[in-house]
């Protein structure tokens, strides 16, 4: 029978690159307090999560959630940033307006996760009333992404699908927008024709050639 632990953290590593004695950071601890956290701030909202019932969802002690974290904003910000860059892919299919589906579609999919479709407005509501977790995001998440984001722009330029006046910023504001509108905001669909058409829009705004 596996003996109890309060914190599966407190275990021993032979690894010779930990001191003896050490606390170990079991990975799988740290993904089931993740996915707790996402699931308690989707049924209740960040402003009413509690930290002591992520580490019950989860499992685990207490003291193995404060190892990692020490507050509740904490632990927002770093989750959002280690998810939120891979929450969507940036494609390089040699075409815009296939690039631009391909984004749209990702989105799509994101936006319809049933944890991530709560998580969102809630997540812009804490970010106008919490100055430390708005720039936390706005400066590291959000700026990296719209960075990432402007290469289709660019690699369309050097294409020559785009004109090099071309407003990268306004791609940025488009894609995330027009499905965050419609999904998010008015709960509504969004099927592949639309994906299509909204492409086509974008890529016309853009000056597409």
């Amino acid at each position: 029978m596996e003996r109890n632990r309060s914190d599966e953290d407190l275990t021993m590593s032979a690894s010779p690159r930990a001191p003896s004695g050490a606390a170990v950071m079991r990975p799988s601890v740290t993904d089931a307090l993740t996915r707790a956290f996402f699931e308690e701030w989707a049924e209740t909202g960040l402003g009413a999560l509690s930290l002591e019932r992520v580490a019950k969802r989860a499992s685990v002690g207490k003291a193995a959630l404060y190892r990692r974290w020490s507050s509740k904003q904490d632990m927002a910000i770093e989750l959002i940033k280690a998810v939120g860059l891979n929450l969507t892919t940036i494609p390089d299919s040699g075409s815009l307006l296939e690039d631009l589906r391909l984004i749209l579609l990702s989105l799509r999919r994101t936006m319809r996760h049933p944890l991530i479709r709560p998580i969102l407005p809630d997540l812009h509501a804490e970010m106008a009333r919490t100055s430390e977790l708005s720039v936390e995001i706005r400066n590291t998440l959000q700026y990296e992404r719209r960075e990432r984001g402007k290469v289709i722009v660019d690699r369309a330029i050097a294409r020559g699908e785009l004109p090099t006046s071309a407003d990268r910023d306004l791609a940025n504001d488009a894609l995330a927008s027009i499905l965050y509108w419609r999904i998010i905001v008015t709960g509504g669909r969004v099927n592949r024709a639309e994906i299509d058409k909204i492409a086509r829009f974008i890529a016309a705004g853009l000056g597409r050639q």
